[in-house]
């Protein structure tokens, strides 16, 4: 079990979820894979995570589609959200932020340490 807490890595790209993973399990968080929100939603439903890092295009269910639905439930409420995108310039993404209250949004291609360091200062622990 990671020490630094929980993550939820959600992302249809298995290559670049697997980069994220392994990057948050050496920094000892215990990080889990899902494949679309849908499935998120459903991990999530079944176990506390204490971060999601969320891609925002994938099928099934958007990564502001999980936001919403997250949030919308007393668990998620304050959990702290990393949302992914290839979609930077279309979306209007300060709007979004605070709407949904999302932690951080990183456009891709983005490095997986700093997804790591920006996890750790959401969580209060030291890199």
């Amino acid at each position: 079990m990671g020490s630094r807490g929980k993550a939820l890595v959600v992302d249809d790209n298995v290559a670049l979820a697997r980069v994220t993973q392994f990057a948050l399990t050496r920094a000892g968080f215990d990080a889990q894979i899902a494949p679309n929100g849908r499935k998120a939603l459903e991990m999530a439903q079944k176990e506390p995570f204490d971060i999601v890092i969320s891609d925002q295009q994938m099928p099934e269910m958007t990564g502001l589609e999980l936001c919403q639905r997250l949030r919308a439930t007393p668990r998620y409420a304050a959990t702290p959200i990393i949302l992914l995108t290839a979609k930077g310039l279309e979306l209007e993404l300060p709007m979004l932020q605070r709407e949904l209250e999302i932690s951080a949004i990183f456009p891709k291609p983005f490095s997986p340490s700093e997804i790591v360091g920006t996890a750790c200062q959401l969580l209060g622990a030291a890199v």
